[in-house]
């Protein structure tokens, strides 16, 4: 279950497309807390003055047996690996078939420093 930014640093030039900020893979059923995060959640951060960013949450079903990834873990205090990403990547090389999607928008706004600084291991 991938969620994504395809709109980084921005809708305009989109350079760093796909930011993941979400992957969470081998969920059992529908018990998502099961799964495995690969890649820890982390929430909106679009720079400022940069308009409105697309955030997508997919669904795939994933081949039967385990998923073994292999990229390393990241916790939510980092960014390595999150940036120029491909959702269309993971599809091809794990076979998965997409099952539900769903988006937002958000822009910057007053919560945005504390997320980055986060990812930087800084306090806001």
């Amino acid at each position: 279950m991938p969620f994504i930014d395809p709109d980084a640093p921005s809708r305009k030039e989109p350079t760093r497309r796909e930011f993941r900020h979400w992957l969470t893979i081998n969920i059992p059923g529908n018990d998502l807390t099961s799964g495995e995060s690969i890649f820890q959640y982390i929430g909106s951060g679009p720079p400022k003055d940069t308009g409105l960013h697309r955030y997508i949450f997919l669904l795939f079903k994933q081949p039967e047996g385990r998923i073994e990834f292999d990229s390393p873990y990241v916790s939510d205090h980092s960014s390595l690996g999150r940036p120029s990403t491909s959702t269309k990547d993971l599809i091809s090389k794990y076979g998965l078939n997409l099952v539900a999607g769903n988006f937002y928008q958000a822009e910057y706004d007053d919560y945005v420093p504390t997320l980055h600084a986060q990812l930087a291991g800084k306090s806001a």
